[in-house]
């Protein structure tokens, strides 16, 4: 089992940036890649990024493409999110996921079998 733990989410206006943390503990030899979903009020979890972890190939979301970019620290066993130019629409909780395993569809983690975060809020004021 992999423990993750988000932070830097907060409060920001819109245009403004904030960068996302997750701190990876455990068995962290065994991750194949690391992500970010959210959810929003009233809606379903969305993937936003995800970044392979040996190799570094990422891929995101339309919604944030050009405006957030994932990076990870492997010494370290975390992943960023950086997020810049924010709207109001991205409000939401953030969540942090480890996968071991290989998906075709790369915005995929299993909901029961891979590893997820707590979560962090970040509120985008218009």
């Amino acid at each position: 089992q992999v423990n993750l733990v988000e932070s830097g989410g907060g409060l920001v206006q819109a245009g403004g940036s904030l960068r996302l943390s997750c701190a990876a503990s455990g068995r962290t030899f065994s991750i194949y890649a690391m992500g970010w979903f959210r959810r929003a009020p009233g809606k379903e979890r969305e993937f936003v990024a995800t970044i392979r972890w040996s190799g570094g190939n990422t891929y995101y979301s339309d919604s944030v493409k050009g405006r957030f970019t994932i990076s990870r620290d492997n010494a370290k066993t975390t992943v960023y999110l950086q997020m810049n130019s924010l709207k109001p629409d991205d409000t939401a909780i953030y969540y942090c996921a480890a996968t071991k395993s290989y998906y075709s569809d790369a915005s995929y983690y299993s909901p029961r079998n891979d590893d997820w975060g707590q979560g962090t809020q970040v509120t985008v004021s218009s």
